[in-house]
């Protein structure tokens, strides 16, 4: 089951606010994104109140996205404590911040009490969710990549990122579990689509930008199936990376004008994930000397820091919520 992380303005508190204008300056204040502002009020709203678990979870979730993950620990866990029981998302914010801190006794516990299956143990979990899309830094509109769910809120990426997103094939990223909208996988089955929130930890792969050309799809093929020493992954970004409208990003119904299909492009920009430059040298070099008509144009690497947290806006938000 999805966690449900919206505003909750327009639910009602189980006991009457003494002070109905504030509650809306604080609720407004979350609404438009003033998430600082927001969190003041709502603490203040505490002061006067302090067993509304509806305040305590709205705080929590402001700093959720502020990436202030004690202090949304704090908060969830105090909604769960003095709420009438009607608490999943306050657990599923409690988890995600218990995960970001690495409480993994906490994330355990809070997970069991929403009913999902997850293996016995102690320590980081490692179960299999299946498939999913995460969007990168989305404070920056950032890019998608498919990932392995490895439990509710934690994935592998599966895809090579562009160096611009600071990101690594590999890289383990906390995400939201709200759906943002939606994309199909090769067999044509709707994934959810998730925000990430934070990158917990770096892969050892490194990304390198090769240029190559090469005749047809054989060809290519025969280079990203190729495994090596080091080699992690190889990424054909020529077709892999496509510029959605925000609306495609978000998986919003609407209609575009149908595109002819592109004729086969010899020069090829390609992403490989591998743990070192030789590693690579001697991939691309055994596919070139392999057959006629093959060329590698050039291999180059750039370290980017991921985009810091861009306080501005409601980024946690898919179009249709805002409408």
């Amino acid at each position: 089951m999805q966690q449900i992380s919206r505003t909750l303005s327009h639910m009602t508190d189980q006991t009457h606010s003494p002070v109905p204008d504030l509650k809306t300056q604080a609720y407004d204040a979350f609404d438009r994104g003033d998430l600082h502002q927001a969190s003041r009020l709502f603490e203040s709203l505490l002061q006067q109140e302090p067993g509304a678990s509806a305040f305590h979870y709205m705080r929590g979730l402001a700093h959720k996205y502020l990436l202030d993950w004690p202090l949304c620990l704090h908060h969830n866990l105090r909604a769960i404590e003095v709420s009438d029981g009607d608490d999943e998302a306050y657990h599923w914010n409690a988890a995600m911040a218990a995960t970001a801190l690495g409480q993994w006794d906490v994330v355990r516990r809070l997970w069991k009490d929403t009913g999902i299956n997850i293996e016995e143990g102690e320590g980081p979990i490692h179960n299999d969710f299946g498939l999913g899309v995460v969007r990168l830094t989305p404070w920056q509109g950032g890019e998608t990549v498919w990932v392995r769910r490895i439990d509710p809120v934690r994935a592998r990426i599966l895809n090579v990122p562009t160096p611009e997103t600071g990101h690594r094939f590999g890289d383990i990223v906390l995400h939201d579990g709200a759906s943002t909208g939606s994309r199909f996988d090769a067999d044509g089955r709707k994934t959810h689509v998730f925000n990430e929130l934070a990158r917990l930890h770096p892969s050892d792969f490194q990304t390198f930008v090769v240029f190559v050309s090469c005749e047809n799809t054989a060809e290519l093929g025969a280079l990203l199936e190729a495994t090596g020493p080091g080699i992690g992954f190889a990424e054909d970004w020529t077709s892999s990376l496509v510029n959605y409208c925000l609306r495609c990003s978000y998986g919003v119904t609407h209609r575009h004008e149908k595109q002819q299909d592109a004729e086969w492009q010899r020069d090829r920009n390609l992403g490989i994930a591998a743990q070192s430059r030789l590693s690579v040298e001697k991939l691309l070099s055994d596919w070139a000397a392999a057959a006629p008509e093959r060329y590698v144009e050039s291999i180059q690497t750039r370290e980017m820091a991921a985009p810091a947290l861009k306080e501005a806006g409601v980024w946690w938000r898919a179009p249709e919520d805002s409408e």
